[in-house]
């Protein structure tokens, strides 16, 4: 299997950002790891191997990105409107630098945002506010609302809101989404969710998945038994939906 490792300093997020590709063509597939994680975590946790013949086989090309949420979303210490401020630059990091390299090694005509948890939100938010860069959407035991407190997962704001916390948060912008160009765009992506019915974003999901059908939004919601919020679970998904 072709594997390459990249590293460049990033003009938008003024720091050094890696990330691995393995395969040599195929859809493109822009990774984001857990949260916080790094750029191999999916390497790490066998989902790249789980992958392995689809890959071989010239099906699919994975870029597998780093994550800053620690700088980001999930830097406490920061204002919420800063911790969005930097999320914004790790967003024109991925269009203007990560997009453009792989477009440079692999034209082939597919692009696919995928993510599992932390990682399936930045997959769902990024694709849903630039339909026209994806074909595809696959996230698993993702949230798609950061506002609200479940179990031990806090609400990243801390309670505020603002414009940039509803444009960021999908389950809320698409229910007031009203721009006919913009939902043709999503209608066009071929839109995979799955969730265990025990997680604990498993109503978040649900309720994203009827917000979608009341915009006419085809999308599949595949819900697994128990958690199903962990690698053995997320290797079984990426076999069958990626």
């Amino acid at each position: 299997m072709n594997r390459e490792y990249h590293k460049w300093y990033s003009p938008h997020l003024r720091r050094d950002m890696e990330l691995l590709v393995f395969g040599h063509a195929g859809a493109k597939v822009l990774v984001f790891p857990t949260r916080c994680a790094r750029f191999h975590e999916y390497e790490d946790l066998g989902l790249t191997a789980a992958l392995g013949e689809k890959i071989e086989r010239g099906h699919l090309q994975l870029y597998c990105v780093d994550s800053i949420d620690q700088e980001s979303l999930y830097c406490f210490w920061n204002q919420p409107q800063d911790r969005l401020r930097r999320h914004q630059q790790y967003e024109d990091y991925l269009r203007h630098e990560v997009l453009p390299l792989m477009w440079n090694k692999n034209d082939h005509p597919c692009v696919i945002a995928h993510g599992c948890s932390f990682g399936a939100f930045h997959a769902i938010n990024f694709a849903f506010r630039h339909p026209h860069c994806f074909s595809k959407v696959a996230a698993f035991s993702g949230r798609y609302d950061l506002t609200g407190a479940i179990e031990d997962f806090r609400d990243l704001f801390d309670g505020h809101y603002d414009e940039q916390v509803y444009f960021h948060t999908p389950s809320h912008f698409l229910t007031n989404a009203y721009d006919q160009g913009l939902l043709e765009q999503l209608r066009r992506l071929d839109i995979v969710l799955a969730v265990g019915d025990t997680d604990p974003f498993m109503g978040n999901n649900r309720q994203f998945s009827e917000t979608l059908w009341n915009k006419g939004i085809w999308h599949a919601l595949h819900v697994w038994r128990g958690r199903a919020h962990s690698a053995p679970a997320w290797c079984k998904m990426v076999s069958l939906y990626v």
